[in-house]
């Protein structure tokens, strides 16, 4: 069961959770998944859970499944990662400016996130670390529709890249980075920037490259040092922080709002990793 035209898909995209055309491909999933071993255990098979599944896949319930089984695979075999997504077990890495989510989205309605390298400090977090607060902003945009159709892009500013930093991303762990990008969360990676990239990245993106699909790579730009002039041909300069060569807040500014967001969320979290099969407790 698919939408069978991309206008259709549009439609569906804009219509409200309830209404009367969305509800037999809820149906549909909710059927198919209840037959699922990796996902029959698990409580959540809601409306508002399952939507987003169809957003993520344009209302192609088997690819929509697929997506849904993935994310519990996913979750399984990444302990390391979704086990623990408490807010307090990186906290040091939150509130020294490392991640920030803008307030506005980009005139296509994605959201825009923001990573700083240089704020990771690696004789304190791991990569597995780092990662789960990409995993956290994850879970807390999802629930928002606009983010569900139009997805989200990134920004990851490299200045401060180190060999430390090159050392903690293994192939196992690329694998892992580029399985969570593809096919095993429903949101749609509509862009990856990056900003003052140094050299001896490229290896280290190299090693990654291979793991992810053609239509990612076509949505990977580099914007070395110049990227006040650049960045601006993607997102609007009125979005962008002052940092970024916009007009909007600091990124530092950014980073203090949604750190705080993120600890206001910190129950909500702890309740996904308990139904999901995760440790709550775990430190």
């Amino acid at each position: 069961m698919k939408a069978s035209e991309p206008g259709n898909v549009t439609e569906l995209n804009d219509l409200p959770l309830d209404a009367k055309q969305i509800k037999p491909y809820l149906l549909e999933l909710r059927h198919r998944a209840e037959k699922e071993p990796v996902i029959k255990p698990l409580l959540n098979l809601s409306d508002n859970f399952l939507i987003r599944f169809l957003r993520a896949r344009d209302f192609d319930v088997e690819l929509a499944l697929k997506l849904l089984i993935n994310y519990h695979k996913w979750r399984q075999e990444c302990p390391e990662i979704s086990a623990d997504l408490r807010p307090s077990c990186i906290i040091g890495l939150l509130k020294n400016n490392y991640h920030a989510v803008l307030r506005s989205r980009d005139a296509a309605g994605s959201r825009v996130l923001i990573y700083r390298i240089g704020r990771w400090n690696t004789k304190e977090f791991s990569a597995y670390e780092v990662f789960r607060i990409s995993l956290i902003t994850s879970e807390l945009i999802v629930q928002e529709s606009e983010t569900q159709r139009n997805g989200l892009k990134a920004i990851f500013d490299l200045q401060g890249w180190c060999f430390s930093h090159a050392f903690q991303i293994t192939p196992s762990l690329a694998k892992k980075i580029s399985c969570i990008l593809t096919d095993s969360f429903p949101l749609k990676v509509r862009g990856i920037h990056f900003i003052n990239e140094p050299r001896f990245f490229r290896p280290v993106f190299t090693m990654i490259k291979p793991f992810l699909p053609d239509k990612i790579k076509q949505r990977i730009y580099f914007h070395s040092s110049q990227y006040t002039t650049s960045l601006a041909q993607f997102f609007p300069q009125s979005i962008l922080p002052l940092d970024l060569g916009g007009s909007g807040p600091s990124v530092d500014e950014l980073c203090e709002e949604w750190t705080e967001n993120i600890l206001q969320a910190e129950d909500y979290l702890q309740g996904l990793c308990m139904e999901l099969g995760g440790n709550s407790s775990q430190s």
